[in-house]
């Protein structure tokens, strides 16, 4: 029956504890890429199975648990056809998830979730024990990982990036540095709109490899350099700005001041230099949010945390920065604006 009250209590429980079977079912559809094989109207569940190559009656029922919580809508016949949800899935969808969808609900997140009680006893990423080394050092050395893991970042920044520059003027940077800035999505999307700027690409050797293609997608490959090393070592010099995307929240407060200690140095002098960071701002008490979910994905993971607006002031304060301002946009990042102190 369905009603706008909550759920009676122990129906709440249970919908949360079986939550690993529709992201796992939510994995499956993703990579088989049934939503690509559903148009305009409704799809036999035989034309379904054909077309991805798996068995007929285990689609449909793995179909049929989906539609019962709205992603996909199934029709007589054994017939499926799209609802607002399952067409974000679709790999050429404008605001497609799947890549974050795929990533999210991998089962490399179901065999480090499986060790969470090791965080909770020791505070620490759980994901090492799991994986028998730091995550960031397993992505380099398993490249099929990686691949999903960059794909997603890609995803999620093409979702996120033009609520941002709808929120945020960039406009008067000469020289804007992306540090840990991946494949390029969000100093290339900034670099498209603001064709006067110049940027550059920061990040790990193995990581800016795949930068080429996508800058050059963009049409900014000319404008914008890319620089390989660590954030924890050093960052390029001469940027007016330097941005991160969900770099921060990667890191507890110790390794964060390592890396905005070196932005600081490279802004010393700059009257007009900034720091601008791309993350979450988590709300108060029991206002549902993303970021506190995410925030368990951070200690489980790199080790890091998704942070308040008093704990972002804390950290700017350690590291010689302020906050100047934080931009609400109509995705889950915020720009926090923060200058030399």
């Amino acid at each position: 029956m369905k009603t706008d009250q909550a759920p009676p209590p122990a129906e709440q429980i249970f919908q949360l504890v079986l939550g690993y079977m529709p992201a796992m079912a939510l994995n499956i559809v993703a990579r088989l890429g049934v939503a690509d094989q559903i148009g305009k109207e409704p799809k036999a569940i035989s034309d379904l199975a054909k077309a991805t190559g798996v068995h007929e009656d285990a689609l449909y029922r793995l179909m049929r648990a989906l539609a019962s919580v709205g992603v996909f809508r199934e029709a007589t016949g054994r017939r499926f056809e799209h609802t607002p949800g399952s067409e974000l899935l679709g790999q050429d969808h404008p605001a497609s998830i799947r890549p974050m969808t795929v990533w999210m609900s991998d089962p490399f997140h179901f065999r480090c979730y499986a060790d969470l009680m090791n965080s909770i006893q020791s505070g620490k990423p759980s994901a090492e024990k799991t994986l028998g080394q730091p995550v960031f050092e397993y992505f380099r050395d398993n490249a099929d990982e990686s691949e999903v893991f960059n794909a997603a970042m890609v995803s999620f920044t093409n979702f996120c990036i033009p609520a941002i520059l709808e929120a945020y003027d960039f406009s008067g940077i000469q020289k804007l540095v992306d540090v840990g800035g991946g494949h390029g999505s969000v100093v290339g999307g900034i670099l498209q709109k603001y064709p006067s700027m110049r940027g550059v690409l920061y990040d790990l050797d193995h990581v800016v490899a795949g930068a080429k293609g996508l800058l050059g997608s963009l049409g900014v490959a000319d404008r914008c350099e890319v620089v390989a090393g660590n954030f924890f070592e050093s960052v390029p010099a001469g940027g007016d700005a330097y941005i991160m995307k969900h770099i921060i929240h990667d890191w507890d407060d110790d390794k964060c001041r390592v890396i905005l200690g070196h932005i600081r140095q490279a802004l010393s002098g700059r009257s007009n230099g900034k720091l601008l960071l791309l993350e979450s701002i988590v709300p108060d008490l029991n206002e549902p949010a993303m970021s506190k979910w995410i925030d368990l994905e951070m200690m489980i993971f790199p080790g890091g945390r998704e942070r308040t607006e008093e704990e972002f002031q804390k950290l700017f304060a350690s590291a010689g920065f302020k906050l100047a301002g934080i931009t609400p946009t109509k995705s889950p990042l915020a720009v926090i604006e923060a200058v030399p102190s």
